[in-house]
Formats: C-alpha cells, sequence, structure tokens
C-alpha cells in the first residue's frame, strides 16, 4: 500500500501534482527538494551555505514525518545549479549524512537555484 507523506515542515507542493514523498513498505521516497522556505514558499539564500542547509532540512523534515531519519537513506540525487561548488557542497552533506554514506548521483544544471536533492530511504 502507498501513502503519501506530507508535513508542513518542509517545501510545499502547493498545486503542483506530486507528493513530498510517498512510503510504501518500510521504503521512503523523497521527491526533489530544494532550498525553499516551508512557510514563504520562498528560496532562501543566494548561497550555497544557505540553500543547501534548507534542502537538507526539508529533506530531513519530510523522512521524520515517514518515520524516516538520515541514517535510513540508502540513495541520494543531487543536483547542483550553475555556480555551486563542489567541494562547498560536500562539506555541508556531510553534516546531515554519516559514513557508510548513502550511494550518490550527482550532477550540474541550470535549475534557477544551487541545490536540488530526492531520496530513498530504508527504514531498518
Amino acid at each position: 500500500m502507498k501513502q503519501a507523506i506530507l508535513t508542513a515542515k518542509a517545501q510545499q507542493p502547493g498545486g503542483m501534482p506530486y507528493s513530498q514523498a510517498i512510503k510504501t513498505g518500510n521504503t521512503v521516497y523523497v521527491a526533489g527538494q530544494g532550498p525553499f522556505d516551508p512557510i514563504t514558499g520562498w528560496s532562501m539564500g543566494d548561497d550555497l551555505q544557505t540553500q543547501a542547509r534548507q534542502t537538507l532540512d526539508n529533506l530531513k523534515a519530510i523522512l521524520e514525518e515517514a518515520g524516516a531519519t538520515m541514517a535510513d537513506v540508502v540513495k541520494v540525487t543531487v543536483i547542483l545549479g550553475e555556480g555551486a561548488n563542489f567541494d562547498e557542497f560536500n562539506d555541508i552533506y556531510k553534516e546531515y549524512f554519516a559514513s557508510p554514506y548513502p550511494a550518490r548521483t550527482i550532477f550540474g544544471s541550470n535549475i534557477g537555484f544551487l541545490v536540488q536533492i530526492d531520496a530513498t530511504a530504508v527504514i531498518a
């Protein structure tokens, strides 16, 4: 059975046709999260530090709503926007994830902000 996950503590879908996450069994699939404030819906900051932390905080809030933690994440996809520094992002990323790190795909794109992340978690 598939269950939609929704929390007010993360970026809202608004009228867009997607769920923040879907939980099926012990697996949680989190939609791509960006640096958007859950209350205002506006992108936070113009720098990678602010945007990456807001994005990861959104991800964390959705996982918690689903009964998961960042330690349960097994796979992430990261899109870095134009001008984002890979090494700086990795330093921030390590504040949220510990070894063994999730498998990760990372690539660059002109997305209009500096970072977007989706994730898959398996609750132990």
